[in-house]
């Protein structure tokens, strides 16, 4: 067939997500581009791959389910490929050298501690950090442009090859002048009628709303940023109080002065902070040297990998964390 590797990826997605639209945005191609490879495929096989329904996308035919099996067969070992071949490119790459992306707000929190850590071990000296959101995140792994990603596990799927560092409980960031501050621990209760100031980056906003739903709370949201030192910096200044879920991992140098963190009573899900690569079980030295060197930096701070199947942790065991150096514990900024 005259198809290329992406007209095949266009026409799968399409038939995942059931709506050239909804291919169109996520694999961020022109929706002619796809509707010219769907075309091409069904003049190439002589019959439909695609039932079109107006204003309710389109559903794949018996020849289409046919197609699209084939297809994802094509894509996988298509995908394998060329992590063997990046896998290759790297060993042959100056192991001096690595790439990491990281969720934005992680920067400012304990990127400088956990690269330092890594680099004094005897890591990689290069270090080329790249910071965004979740699905810049997973894009940059997408393209090999970074060696690996650090972030929570909300938003896009990273892939497989992941490796789960410590689940990280959510706390709340008061002003140091704030009646809560001097309180051991809190509830989202307690600031439910508080202005609230929110982290609203893609994904991130809709998790830490949701857990006010969990417990049937409306906050009011009174300033939103995509920054994380700003979320630090606007509750320091009184515009409200906020929700976050990890702390720098050395001192307050890190922070900004003036606020204060304290650990949540109520049972809330809390997300496992995670690395993904793209390099599976065949691991660079110099990748699952990072990843080793996260892990025990994060269980050194009392934080620790969830258990595969593993329950929310108990009220008093969140209050606890707040007793360790590390997210959820209760200090001054």
């Amino acid at each position: 067939m005259r198809l290329s590797i992406r007209q095949i990826k266009y026409i799968r997605d399409v038939a995942q997500l059931g709506s050239i639209l909804a291919a169109s945005e996520a694999s961020r191609i022109s929706a002619s581009s796809i509707v010219a490879a769907i075309n091409l495929a069904e003049g190439e096989l002589g019959t439909p791959i695609f039932e079109r329904r107006p204003s309710r996308g389109v559903v794949t035919t018996a020849a289409g389910e046919r197609f699209v099996a084939a297809a994802q067969m094509l894509l996988t070992s298509e995908a394998e490929f060329e992590r063997a071949i990046a896998a290759l490119k790297t060993k042959t790459r100056n192991s001096k050298e690595i790439r990491i992306g990281c969720f934005e707000p992680f920067g400012s929190l304990f990127m400088p501690d956990l690269i330092q850590t890594y680099v004094n071990r005897g890591g990689a000296s290069n270090v080329s950090l790249f910071e965004g959101d979740q699905t810049e995140l997973q894009n940059w792994l997408i393209t090999k442009t970074v060696d690996l990603i650090i972030s929570y596990d909300i938003g896009p799927s990273f892939g497989g090859n992941i490796t789960p560092i410590c689940q990280v409980p959510a706390h709340v960031i008061v002003a140091s002048d704030d009646l809560l501050a001097s309180r051991e621990a809190v509830s989202l209760r307690d600031i439910a009628d508080r202005p609230l100031v929110l982290l609203d980056l893609p994904h991130t906003g809709n998790y830490l709303l949701a857990l006010f739903d969990d417990l049937a709370l409306h906050p009011r949201i009174a300033f939103r940023t995509r920054s994380y030192t700003t979320v630090s910096r606007a509750v320091a200044a009184g515009f409200g109080v906020s929700v976050g879920n990890t702390s720098p991992l050395s001192t307050a140098d890190h922070e900004v002065d003036g606020i204060v963190r304290l650990p949540l009573l109520d049972k809330l899900p809390p997300p496992t902070l995670v690395i993904a690569d793209a390099y599976g079980a065949d691991k660079p030295d110099f990748v699952r040297a990072f990843i080793d060197t996260a892990q025990e930096l994060f269980h050194s701070r009392g934080l620790r990998r969830p258990s595969p199947g593993e329950g929310l942790p108990p009220a008093h065991a969140v209050a606890a964390a707040g007793a360790q150096d590390g997210p959820g514990r209760r200090w001054r900024g």
